[in-house]
């Protein structure tokens, strides 16, 4: 099938991809003729796992191609995949001007039916009002359908699943609909739950609240786990065999960051208020998250008299290994508290640093200075203190005993729970951890 996906980011590009890796013919449009260039020469914009390997297959078949074009792109598509970004407002609601621009720009160019297919993250009834906001401009006389298919990638996995997902979310309004995206994603061999547009929205924001619930409720549990002598990873263990829960998203840290939960949190709960209701678990997940990503600088900070002057290492950038995505890190609210503080920072992510550098240049920052090296060595080298933040395999690689040989003092605060409390406290290390 001819198919167009209006924006590149992680959900725009990882779709487009896919589809023409099951044999569809897809165009990706985006505004950025830079980008556009990157993406035609197999380079992906976007730092996931695979990607850049299927960009170049699929780009030498000819069935993937990139466009600033977008008049083109959609003239003649027969369904159009809207990818855009809906960030957060200040008020925690979701923008949504990205997904009118691109509405009304298929709008205007649309020259036969045509399914238009939102696959962004949307509040419950966007998809109604998109509907309308396209036939209200529509300058031919064609019939355009519009679908919702949220998407569940996770960043860093984002390929696989979307080519191996659990299943594959569709809300449609009509048996048409209905069937031309059956017909889509028939080559994935994939179980489709087809609901209405409206249930479809809403699976997309209960699933991703569901599990940062999840998430600050363990956070929670482990809070106390300190206070009572409880160990959380004992207590997870437990958990984890019964069915009801499930063994997945039970490890305690420093807090969910990224593109999807903080967003959708806040989103939903900005939905329920607009509609008179107050979701209480949602919002005491959107608090816990945000004390949880600073207690780690909290107990450093009782610890210390000062950080004015001291280096401190910073090991990991990212919100979560496996991508360079530095939205809603732990990393940055924290690195922002200790430059305020006089530290001398000294930073270390293997992915990451590109984007860290736009939100922290190196250098005199407030009263501290910060600086992004090549190693886990040149960040813990002559360190007073180390702040683990990320859990990638190249931090899990330093041993405990390298922080007792590199660090001036061996003060480590691991909000990723990487290393054994035995084994750290044999290698004469002072670490603190989460739930513990």
């Amino acid at each position: 099938m001819k198919i167009a996906v209006a924006g590149t980011g992680y959900v725009g590009l990882v779709a487009g991809v896919c589809f023409a890796e099951k044999g569809h013919e897809v165009t990706c449009v985006d505004i950025d003729e830079s980008k556009v260039k990157l993406m035609e020469s197999g380079v992906s914009p976007i730092y996931e796992e695979g990607l850049e390997e299927l960009m170049k297959k699929n780009n030498a078949t000819g069935r993937l191609h990139y466009t600033t074009d977008y008049a083109s792109a959609y003239r003649d598509a027969e369904a159009i995949f809207i990818g855009v970004g809906t960030p957060e407002m200040p008020d925690g609601s979701a923008n949504l001007s990205y997904i009118a621009t691109v509405c009304r720009q298929i709008a205007e160019n649309v020259e036969h039916d045509t399914l238009v297919v939102v696959k962004s993250t949307v509040p419950v009834g966007t998809n109604d009002k998109v509907e309308q906001f396209i036939k209200d401009f529509l300058v031919k006389d064609v019939k355009v359908e519009v679908a919702s298919n949220p998407e569940f990638l996770a960043q860093g996995t984002a390929v696989r699943d979307t080519l191996h997902a659990a299943r594959i979310i569709i809300g449609t309004e009509s048996k048409e609909a209905e069937a031309k995206l059956m017909e889509i994603y028939k080559p994935f061999d994939l179980p489709i739950v087809s609901v209405k547009r409206r249930s479809a929205e809403m699976i997309k924001y209960a699933c991703n609240d569901f599990l940062a619930l999840k998430i600050s409720y363990m956070n929670d549990i482990a809070n106390l786990c300190e206070l009572v002598g409880a160990d959380i990873e004992d207590v997870a263990k437990g958990m984890s065999y019964d069915a009801r829960i499930g063994e997945r998203f039970l490890n305690a840290g420093i807090g969910f960051g990224g593109s999807c939960f903080p967003k959708d949190t806040k989103a939903l709960k900005f939905l329920a208020r607009q509609n008179g209701y107050e979701l209480k678990t949602v919002e005491a997940c959107v608090d816990v998250n945000t004390v949880q990503k600073t207690r780690l600088f909290e107990k450093a900070k009782e610890r210390m008299i000062t950080f004015s002057g001291l280096k401190v290492a910073v090991l990991g950038l990212t919100f979560k290994a496996g991508t360079d995505d530095l939205r809603e890190a732990p990393s940055s609210v924290n690195i922002k508290l200790l430059l305020e503080q006089g530290a001398d920072i000294y930073a270390y992510d293997p992915a990451g640093v590109p984007r860290a550098k736009h939100q922290f240049p190196e250098g005199n920052i407030d009263r501290g200075t910060m600086h992004y090296v090549d190693t886990p060595t040149e960040a813990l080298k002559d360190a007073n203190i180390c702040f683990i933040f990320t859990e990638w395999g190249e931090i899990r690689a330093v041993k405990p005993s390298d922080y007792k040989a590199l660090m001036r003092t061996p003060l480590v605060y691991d909000g990723r729970n990487l290393y054994s409390l035995t084994d750290m406290k044999d290698a004469g290390v002072e670490y603190y951890s989460i739930g513990r």
